[in-house]
């Protein structure tokens, strides 16, 4: 990444107005029919994209990473707590279970927090290091990534797989291709599977799949996923990422000449091409790099790395291990494609003079409000009450007199326990002085609610006739506070009108 590209700008164009992310453009010329450039273009659009193998220090961590991701995704839904699932969206009965927080309709504004810090935690990984996300993490390179493998131990090396492709339908061609289909089917149904298990029991799922009891939601959902991840991760792969995938278009305005991205060392490559290993390069005027192509062939998305930054590059480092591994065979100085920024290369600046300048003040912004909206989050959670009330006057009785001198209001309180432990609460009211509040069906000032529901219970709120006070409505506080003795605290008041009639 530089602003100066290894082809060089387009004739007339200031190469140090070139942003760094910006790959080098086609020259202009004049079109008799189809021009070259055009031609290539529509190639690697029609074309299939077979990348080449690779093993090195960067795809140890991508395949870390995978099987980190994936033990979380397909292992997260068969944990226990507390008798149930650990991780279950239950949306009929409108319950986020995790681990041990029950969620509710209520507590939509976590969800709204969660997805902040993840557009700040988005800006901050971008600005330090462009499309990390994408190479080690994002779904559709995992999927990809894992489908290539099988396909990889079925067909063969990447030479044996092109072969395969062009060569003409035989008995042993479908064999191979079948095998490999069913092995990605097989894969993509078990993702569904587990995506639908977040959402649902799913340790009933395999029984209600094999016998087709599954809700017209379910086997939507569990076919949409599945199907998404055959043809997005089996058939599709870097179309995705090259052509459908939107943060590949905005990066461009979140990465600078500071950011570390995957970068091909022009100054020292050029000029590139073959040579003997016995030969001295450098007495002969060539740069370090022998024009191999492995960086290309090893690149899930087909690109030239050494063409400069392209909004197509995953970042996924392959192109890293493909290089060391020539520079290692060839006997010279290792990285020459790495992780570094534009202003590295350009200004030949050492990895710890870039690191220090990766945290310029943009970077420090994000940090800070990505700290602070994540202890904030914590804090709110950590201090929530798992009591929650709502109070609803009754618009057909607004006030009466009954027996004993008293004035009386119903309503109707909407108690919430959040906490997966039943809670045994007493009512209060304050506001007017002699004011009492009870059940209207037996007369308690106590409710016991059962763990993990949501109870409707009708109270009337009663003051003597003789308070003083004028007709109209009167404000009042109803509490809920936990009767002492319990394993948990808990508090909840809400405001309502009293009215007291002519």
């Amino acid at each position: 990444m530089s602003s100066e590209a290894p082809k060089g700008p387009v004739h007339g164009q200031d190469a140090s107005t070139v942003p760094a992310w910006q790959p080098p453009r086609l020259e202009t010329q004049p079109l008799v029919g189809a021009s070259p450039q055009l031609e290539k273009i529509l190639s690697d659009a029609r074309g299939k994209i077979v990348p080449r193998a690779v093993k090195g220090h960067f795809d140890r961590i991508r395949n870390a990473l995978i099987w980190i991701t994936q033990i979380l995704f397909f292992g997260l839904p068969w944990l226990q707590w507390n008798d149930r699932q650990a991780v279950l969206f239950d949306l009929g009965a409108r319950k986020f279970y995790l681990f041990g927080m029950v969620l509710w309709p209520q507590d939509i504004i976590y969800l709204a927090v969660l997805l902040i810090i993840s557009a700040y935690a988005l800006f901050l990984f971008t600005a330090i290091a462009g499309r990390l996300f994408c190479g080690y993490a994002c779904p559709q390179s995992v999927y990809t990534k894992i489908l290539m493998w099988f396909e990889q131990k079925i067909e063969g090396d990447r030479v044996a797989r092109i072969r395969l492709n062009e060569s003409p339908w035989t008995l042993r061609k479908f064999r191979i291709k079948f095998t490999k289909h069913a092995v990605w089917v097989l894969f993509s149904l078990w993702t569904g599977l587990t995506f639908i298990g977040y959402f649902a029991p799913i340790r009933e799922l395999p029984s209600e799949i094999i016998h087709f009891n599954l809700g017209p939601w379910q086997w939507g959902w569990f076919l949409l996923y599945s199907a998404a991840t055959l043809s997005f991760a089996g058939f599709l792969r870097e179309s995705i990422c090259r052509y459908a995938c939107p943060y590949a278009r905005f990066q461009s305005v979140m990465v600078d000449e500071d950011t570390f991205v995957v970068s091909y060392d022009y100054v020292r490559g050029e000029p590139r091409g073959p040579r003997s290993k016995k030969v001295d390069h450098k007495a002969e005027g060539k740069g370090d790099c022998i024009n191999c192509s492995l960086c290309v062939q090893v690149c899930p998305t087909g690109i030239d790395i050494r063409e400069g930054l392209q909004y197509m590059c995953i970042g996924c480092g392959a192109c890293i291990d493909a290089c060391n591994e020539v520079m290692d065979k060839m006997g010279y100085e290792r990285d020459l494609i790495r992780y570094t920024s534009g202003r590295a290369i350009s200004e030949r600046l050492t990895q710890d003079q870039a690191r220090k300048r990766m945290f310029r003040p943009r970077v420090l912004i994000y940090i800070s409000l990505l700290v602070i909206v994540s202890l904030a989050l914590a804090w709110s959670m950590a201090m929530r009450d798992t009591l929650k009330m709502n109070i609803i006057r009754d618009r057909g009785l607004l006030g009466r007199e009954v027996a004993g001198g008293l004035i009386e209001n119903v309503y109707r309180l909407q108690l919430v326990n959040a906490a997966e432990e039943p809670l045994t609460i007493q009512m209060s009211a304050d506001g007017i002085a002699g004011i009492k509040i009870m059940r209207a069906d037996n007369g308690r000032d106590t409710i016991v609610l059962p763990a993990s529901s949501t109870e409707m219970v009708p109270v009337v709120v009663q003051i003597p006739y003789e308070s003083g006070l004028s007709s109209g409505m009167h404000e009042i506080q109803i509490r809920a506070d936990a009767i002492e003795g319990q394993s948990r605290s808990a508090h909840a008041e809400d405001s309502s009108n009293f009215y007291i009639p002519q």
